[in-house]
């Protein structure tokens, strides 16, 4: 069974659009919102004369590198948050270490 579509009517540059999607109407409309306000930013940089067309691919662009400089700062904080997991690891004593790397709960000899 396919999950029912909605039908969003959006405006970007000033032009409606008619979506229709299987995301939420208020999710499609959110995405919608920073596409037309990127465009109206790289038009209003440009000169008047900046075609409608090739004002969308630099705000195209611009949103992308958006985009990738996200991930690109994802990709980081993992990695810091991976390396810190392992400074802490190396504070724990020798018996937690080696029982939070297998997975498994290390008990005290007397039971604890």
């Amino acid at each position: 069974m396919t999950e029912a579509r909605t039908v969003v009517k959006v405006w970007i540059g000033g032009d409606e659009y008619t979506l229709r999607s299987d995301r939420p109407a208020d999710y499609t409309q959110a995405g919608a919102e920073p596409v037309d306000r990127t465009l109206k930013e790289v038009q209003q940089a440009g000169s008047a004369g900046v075609e409608t067309h090739k004002a969308a691919i630099l705000a195209a662009l611009a949103i992308t590198d958006e985009l990738f400089q996200a991930r690109a700062g994802e990709r980081e904080m993992a990695e810091r948050l991976k390396r810190l997991a392992g400074e802490l690891a190396r504070l724990l004593p020798p018996a937690k270490r080696a029982s939070r790397s297998s997975g498994s709960v290390a008990t005290r000899e007397d039971g604890s």
